[in-house]
Parts: structure tokens; C-alpha cells; sequence
């Protein structure tokens, strides 16, 4: 079996896991009450953080822990003509589900969702879902379109969100202001639809949403019955920011990257009961 098909395989295995994870129902991933879970922001192919994320997490010695992964894909390469190689993270997260399938968990990210649908994002310049495909197939040559199905079957397969028994909401963004009038809080208990994830579609509205303000957020939680938001999406350079004192935005994909381990046994009192257990990955030896 070459790399290729390997990489296939662990994709297609993968989706597969995801689609038939005992604790989804509809879109959302419903978490127990034992335990910890490792929450992180976007990693956009950060191998450094990646690989101290899996060393932290020991899943094959710490049975009880979980962890979420989300916005994997679009490094941003080291000269202007580079290959994007966060296809290489995007399989080894595979393999990762394949290999401790109870505990590792994703969700969807607007990156993600973009390369599925061809959703063009410009990035200093860069079209990134053409450099994306376009490093695959540096890497695949003639077996580029079936690598790129699998890649996409896989993504696909990722929730829209994670909920705690303790009163956090998972997900890797939020709808703002403008997005919430027209997004369908249904779409938590039913798989999307094509339409969904589609340009305006509510799992769209889902993952690009920005700006949340106060009345946003107590209306979302309102309907998803939560306390409080982790997300990531909205780059923070320092790690980590608390939105109006509830939503706790991450970001895993620079030096100063952070993940959040959530003792699933307690229920938080403040937000700082949650921002207090934020890890910088620089401490992961």
C-alpha cells in the first residue's frame, strides 16, 4: 500500500468514526460526565503544537481524557510560492481518530468548510484553498482526486459542536449580530444539509460568525441551554481573549498557542474557573 492509499484509508476510516460516534446526536457531540476534555483553538497545520498537543493528551495511557480538534487545514508557508503541508496534519489527525477513536473528537471550522465547498479565502495574497489542493497534488500527482475525495469525506464528517453536562458549549465559532436572525438553531439536532453548508446556510452562519456581543451571546445560550462558549476563529495573538465575560476565544496556531483541559466532573462558577486551566503549548516538554 503506498502513501497515497494509506492516507485514504485512514481518512475514509476516519469519517466513518465520526459519522458513527456513539456520543453525536444530530450535529452536536454530547459529552459525559467524567473525565477531561482538551479543548484547542485553530492549529492551521502548526506541527510544533500539534504534536505537543498529542503528547499532553496520552490518550493510550489516560483513558478518561478526550480531546477537540478544529480549523486544522492552511498554514501559512514560509515564502510565497510554498506548499501548504497542513494536508499532512489533516491525515495524521485521521490516523490519530483511527487509532483512540472514543477520544479524539473534531468540529468544523470555516476553513474546512471553505475547502469543501470551494469557498475562496485570501490570505496575505494567497487563495488558499487553491494552495491547498494545489500542495496535495505535489505530494499525490495521480492520485490527487481520490486523496481530495477522502479529504473531503472526512471533513464532512466533523459536528458542528461539543456540549458539556456542566454548561460549556464547544464550537469553533459563534454566530454574531448579523448572522443570528437568520441562523437555524435546528441544525444541533439534525446532520446539515447541503444547504447548510452553503454560503448563508446556518452551519456557514455557524462557523464564520464574528463580533458576538452580550445580547448575542445570552441569546445563544439561551437556546443551547449553555453557560458558556470556547471557540477559536478570531486570531488572538496572546493566546486567548474572554468575550463579555462568557466566551473564551483560543488559538492554537503560533508560539503563543494555548488549549484549555476542562474537567468534565465540575461545573464552572466563572469564567475564571475555566480561563485559570488555559496551557500555553510552550509548557508541553
Amino acid at each position: 500500500m503506498n502513501d497515497a492509499q494509506q492516507a485514504i484509508t485512514h481518512l475514509r476510516e476516519a469519517a466513518v468514526l465520526n459519522r458513527e460516534d456513539p456520543l453525536l446526536a444530530g450535529s452536536v457531540l454530547e459529552f459525559p460526565d467524567y473525565g477531561q476534555l482538551v479543548m484547542t483553538g485553530d492549529l492551521h497545520g502548526h506541527r510544533r503544537n500539534f504534536a505537543k498537543l498529542q503528547l499532553f493528551c496520552g490518550l493510550k495511557t489516560s483513558p478518561a481524557r478526550r480531546v477537540v480538534i478544529h480549523e486544522i487545514i492552511h498554514e501559512e508557508p514560509e515564502t510565497f510560492d510554498g506548499y501548504d503541508t497542513s494536508y499532512e496534519m489533516l491525515i495524521e489527525a485521521a490516523r490519530w481518530k483511527c487509532e483512540q477513536p472514543d477520544q479524539v473528537h473534531f468540529l468544523l471550522g470555516n476553513h474546512e468548510l471553505a475547502q469543501l465547498t470551494g469557498h475562496e479565502i485570501a490570505k496575505n495574497g494567497r487563495i488558499v484553498t487553491y494552495e491547498f489542493e494545489r500542495s496535495v497534488h505535489a505530494a499525490y500527482g495521480g492520485w490527487t482526486d481520490e486523496v481530495l475525495t477522502a479529504m473531503h469525506e472526512f471533513m464532512r464528517s466533523f459536528p458542528l459542536a461539543g456540549r458539556t453536562q456542566t454548561g460549556i458549549f464547544l464550537s469553533h465559532s459563534l454566530p454574531g449580530p448579523r448572522e443570528l436572525p437568520m441562523f437555524d438553531f435546528g441544525i444541533f439536532s439534525r446532520r446539515p444539509t447541503e444547504a447548510d453548508l452553503t454560503d448563508f446556510g446556518s452551519a456557514y452562519l455557524l462557523v464564520w460568525g464574528r463580533y458576538q456581543t452580550d445580547q448575542t451571546l445570552s441569546a445563544i445560550a439561551e437556546e443551547v441551554d449553555a453557560n458558556w462558549f470556547i471557540c477559536g476563529h478570531q486570531p488572538q495573538e496572546e493566546g486567548y481573549c474572554v468575550l463579555h465575560g462568557r466566551m473564551i476565544v483560543l488559538a492554537s496556531d503560533h508560539n503563543h498557542g494555548v488549549f484549555l483541559p476542562i474537567d468534565l466532573t465540575k461545573k464552572p462558577q466563572t469564567v475564571g474557573d475555566l480561563t485559570g486551566r488555559i496551557r500555553p503549548f510552550a509548557g508541553v516538554a
